[in-house]
């Protein structure tokens, strides 16, 4: 069997300015570009009680407001 690589899911605020870091796109695409092409991407949520898929409408963008726009 293939490896399978998982996203850890992790729940650390309600609001994205309560997230200290996450990586960027660049730092995952280089992260991810160690692992062989064809492995599966899954979450891992609790604890790998659980996994879900990962496909296109996954994503999302938020966008953020300027504080002088407020």
């Amino acid at each position: 069997m293939a490896n399978i690589i998982t996203i850890e899911g992790r729940r650390e605020g309600y609001a994205p300015d309560q997230i200290k870091h996450t990586m960027t796109v660049g730092e995952l695409i280089d992260y991810l570009s160690q692992f062989d092409e064809d492995c599966p991407v899954m979450l891992d949520n609790d604890n790998g009680y659980t996994y879900g898929s990962i496909s296109y409408s996954s994503f999302g963008e938020i966008e953020e407001e300027d504080e002088e726009d407020e």
